[in-house]
């Protein structure tokens, strides 16, 4: 794989706060995460955890505070500067895949190349992807001729075609058997020790998050980190 050309060092949040009404979510969020970090969001139902991820995301803007990649805060850009910027430096898996059911796998995975001019050939770069997630053989298929676990490796590649410096998976493993929960994680640390970039990955499930270096527990809208350096990615 070529390298990217959207490489990002390090991801902040100073303060980082989101209310719905009412209703706080979040309060005063602080973190910083460098390029080959990987990170687990844990914490109860409503903590604020898929909250949190779309606005590292850039799809929600927070209330009050800052999120910063490489020292700039993407809120202060146009709607198309962010839209393009998002799509060139983050991917997005999610637990449920969203892939385009009449589409096949290999054109699933070009989606993201779609809205703006790629200066490389995208398809040979998305048929290596699948050939790493190991779905050579299901290129040409449609979604509903794959298993969950398949549909979770398209979602993967999807994910990284336009080679994201930061990757953010919500319980992506959530849908899932144990076994094959198993394999997508494994998939996503393999990946991650390619590409360099910062993982985060947003779960209820303890088992996995004791895998990655940093630990980022929600409760009560406010954050605990634990840095564990479990895995060497």
């Amino acid at each position: 794989m070529q390298e990217s050309s959207n490489k990002i060092h390090q991801l902040k949040t100073s303060n980082l706060s989101k209310d719905f009404g009412d209703v706080e979510v979040l309060r005063n969020i602080s973190f910083s995460f460098n390029a080959g970090d990987s990170v687990a969001i844990t914490g109860p139902s409503g903590s604020g955890k898929s909250t949190l991820l779309h606005i590292i995301g850039t799809i929600e803007e927070p209330t009050k505070g800052k999120v910063e990649i490489n020292g700039t805060d993407p809120f202060q850009l146009s709607e198309p500067e962010l839209a393009r910027y998002r799509n060139s430096v983050i991917g997005f898996v999610f637990q449920d895949h969203h892939l385009l059911p009449q589409y096949s796998v290999l054109e699933n995975v070009l989606i993201p190349t779609l809205a703006f001019k790629q200066n490389h050939n995208v398809t040979s770069l998305a048929q290596d992807l699948l050939k790493r997630v190991g779905l050579t053989h299901r290129m040409s298929h449609r979604p509903a001729e794959l298993s969950g676990g398949e549909r979770q490796r398209v979602a993967i590649a999807r994910a990284l075609i336009n080679r994201p410096s930061i990757l953010l998976c919500d319980e992506p493993t959530g849908n899932l058997d144990a076994t094959t929960a198993g394999n997508i994680t494994d998939l996503l640390f393999e990946m991650h020790s390619i590409e360099k970039n910062i993982l985060i990955v947003v779960t209820h499930n303890l088992g996995l998050a004791s895998r990655f270096q940093n630990n980022l527990r929600l409760a009560d809208g406010v954050c605990s980190i634990e840095t564990e350096n479990i895995v060497d990615v």
